[in-house]
């Protein structure tokens, strides 16, 4: 039996094993009724990729057009007048009639400008870019300058226009990177699959998800497993294999066989949706310099409207042959040179490229300010276990007195460890097996910093590290610092039973983080709870500047306080929740891997959604390269700006090296912030 999914993209035998539709099964040899098959399949499919593509391009360009099309025609009339008044020269273009043809001319891109100078008077914003340009173009008008009017207004619309296409697409390149979500997925009804919204799906209802569909809600795996393409949540392609019981979340590209998914989060509350929500408020926390060009602006504005004024009125009483006309279009040229459109627009821009391309990267950042911020980093401090090394602790050797019972004295840690989240609890619990429920756990406390205590059966049980047996007075035979591996130390009834050693290894990408960091200048120091031999021997392996172990929370909080006491920023890498204090008093706090805990997402203000240590360097990186290109637009926009007004004060620039020096510049700087969306990092 051979089955094909909703959209005709795949083709199925009774197994739910994918027929066709890859390029690479395309050319093999397959029984006569799958070929055929796929051919349809592969037909339809790219018909309808096709006629899709087709609709969304003419959508494209008749939304671009209709921008531009008042554009187009204040340019068309602009050119026949300019012909009339230099070529043909007819004796009816003149007085009322040529005033009348420009007016038409300037009505299309003037009149929505003028609109917007009153809405903004209307608001109380009133010193406006869009004042600027009315008096500056209608002064033009006043003076007889018409063509130079109607010219002045046609460039500042077109560059409006391509301001908007550029943060147009900024804004699309995010949402296409991560609002991955299916508007319909398949739910199992009694058996059988019904196409419903994602939105309308419930809690407990399960999702048939065939190869190559987008998982549309976070759910547990019910199949025995399935490989997924995470690249819409961690920016890695790299194929992910979940097995039965594992979380999968919404954005998630099927690869293999049809799977089952129960869903266990609204559609709302998904993972995807809060990084979603999460970039698209980011360009609500703005950075320092975008802060001072807003507020310079409200200043600078009104500022250059009282010299234009000046500049009009002050020759009266000091130039000998004053004309007001000229000194009037003089004024009208420097307030045209002076908006400041370039900055208003470009800045922005620039950071809102950066959260673009740290979010096509995955890495969050939760606002422009934190751009900044990245940038001016000069310590990375960094958390060991989850963040440079796997996290997957496993059990190396169990070294217990042998006055007690091993297995008996294993159930009872595996108990109480099963009340921890701590990765030493999994890896005690994979080498033991399934906790054993009947042992009498009473009274049990966690000590932070230190491990675990309860009561067995009347007998105070310990488990932890070996400052636990400090604190509770058991005393020992053997040095700590003689074992490289982490050790978890036991003790029941008061006395010391023995240690139980365990090790985890360094990512695969751990070496390389530190050498970028080194390359930008930035001093690593790793901060943790194990035990120091373990944390200096990791150290020394990636070259690592500085390294302490065997630290409480509040330890972590005044290491931290030395570090910014000798002077820099500092960056602290954890994982956002445990070290919550620490990740407060540090200039940025980066969460790894965010999508397994909504708290992280909350508390960090950079998530790197994959677990790769080599991300952060990479968000240092795009951090420096933003505030670059904003200071390099910041440089341009000025630069030419005061050296075209003080021409035009004198002079000697027109209102075209006034276009350049307002709309000329615009541009530039906005391809300038665009670039940092196609660096790669």
């Amino acid at each position: 039996m051979i089955n094909t999914d909703k959209n005709h993209k795949h083709i199925y035998d009774a197994n739910g094993k994918q027929l066709c539709c890859t390029e690479e099964n395309k050319n093999n040899p397959q029984t006569n009724v799958e070929q055929s098959a796929e051919d349809v399949c592969c037909s339809t499919d790219e018909k309808v990729s096709k006629k899709s593509n087709e609709r969304s391009k003419v959508i494209d360009k008749i939304s671009v057009i209709r921008m531009f099309l008042p554009g187009i025609i204040s340019l068309v009339l602009l050119l026949i007048a300019i012909y009339l008044d230099n070529a043909l020269k007819p004796e009816w273009f003149q007085g009322w009639v040529r005033a009348v043809w420009y007016i038409i001319a300037y009505a299309p891109v003037g009149f929505p400008v003028i609109k917007e100078a009153f809405e903004s008077i209307g608001k109380g914003d009133v010193f406006s870019e869009f004042l600027l340009m009315s008096i500056a173009t209608i002064g033009a008008f006043a003076i007889g300058e018409y063509p130079e009017g109607v010219a002045v207004m046609l460039f500042y619309a077109v560059g409006e226009v391509f301001q908007t296409l550029a943060v147009t697409r900024a804004k699309a390149n995010i949402k296409i990177l991560l609002d991955q979500r299916p508007d319909e997925v398949t739910v199992l009804e009694n058996n059988q699959p019904k196409i419903v919204k994602a939105e309308s799906v419930n809690i407990g209802n399960i999702i048939q998800l065939k190869p190559g569909e987008k998982l549309g809600l976070d759910g547990e795996l019910l199949s025995e497993t399935a490989s997924f393409n995470t690249a819409a949540l961690t920016g890695e392609s790299k194929p992910d294999t979940k097995t039965k019981g594992e979380t999968v979340l919404a954005g998630m590209i099927n690869l293999t066989t049809v799977a089952q998914v129960k869903v266990t989060t609204a559609y709302t509350d998904s993972k995807l949706s809060k990084i979603l929500e999460l970039v698209q408020n980011a360009t609500a926390q703005k950075a320092p310099t975008e802060l001072f060009i807003r507020k310079f602006a409200k200043i600078y504005t009104p500022i250059v409207v009282l010299l234009a004024i000046l500049i009009t009125a002050l020759p009266y009483f000091f130039v000998e042959n004053y004309v007001f006309s000229q000194w009037l279009y003089r004024a009208l040229v420097f307030l045209v040179i002076s908006c400041p459109c370039a900055l208003v627009i470009s800045i922005p821009l620039g950071y809102f490229g950066g959260i673009g391309a740290a979010s096509k990267n995955g890495i969050l950042v939760k606002g422009s300010n934190f751009l900044d911020v990245l940038a001016s980093i000069q310590n990375v401090v960094m958390d060991k276990t989850g963040t440079m090394t796997e996290g997957v602790f496993k059990v190396q050797e169990v070294v217990f007195d042998k006055a007690f019972d091993e297995k008996k004295i294993l159930e009872m840690v595996n108990a109480l460890e099963s009340h921890s989240s701590h990765p030493v609890a999994t890896a005690i619990q994979e080498y033991v097996g399934d906790v054993n429920h009947n042992i009498p756990l009473e009274n049990i406390e966690e000590i932070a910093g230190h491990g675990l205590k309860a009561n067995v059966n009347g007998k105070e049980l310990l488990v932890g590290n070996f400052k636990l047996m400090d604190k509770f007075s058991i005393t020992y035979d053997i040095d700590p610092n003689s074992i490289v591996y982490t050790v978890i130390a036991v003790a029941y009834d008061r006395k010391f039973v023995g240690y139980i050693t365990i090790a985890d290894s360094i990512k695969e990408d751990a070496q390389e983080t530190i050498n970028l960091l080194h390359k930008l200048n930035v001093k690593a120091t790793m901060l943790s709870g194990d035990k120091s031999t373990v944390v200096k021997y990791v150290a020394e392996q990636l070259g690592i500047d500085n390294a302490f172990g065997d630290l409480l929370p509040e330890d972590k909080v005044n290491r931290v306080k030395e570090i910014k006491a000798k002077g820099g920023s500092v960056a602290f890498v954890g994982d956002g929740v445990n070290d919550a204090p620490v990740v407060a008093l540090s200039d940025a706090g980066i969460a790894m891997g965010g999508l397994g805990s909504d708290a992280t997402i909350e508390t960090a203000d950079v998530v790197i959604q994959d677990d790769k240590p080599s991300k952060i360097p990479m968000a240092i990186n795009i951090g420096k390269q933003t505030k670059k290109i904003v200071w390099q637009n910041i440089a341009l926009a000025f630069g030419v700006k005061a050296i075209v007004l003080v021409l035009g004060a004198g002079g000697l620039a027109t209102m075209w090296e006034a276009v350049f020096a307002d709309v000329g510049v615009a541009l530039l700087a906005i391809l300038n912030a665009v670039r940092i969306q196609r660096m790669k990092f």
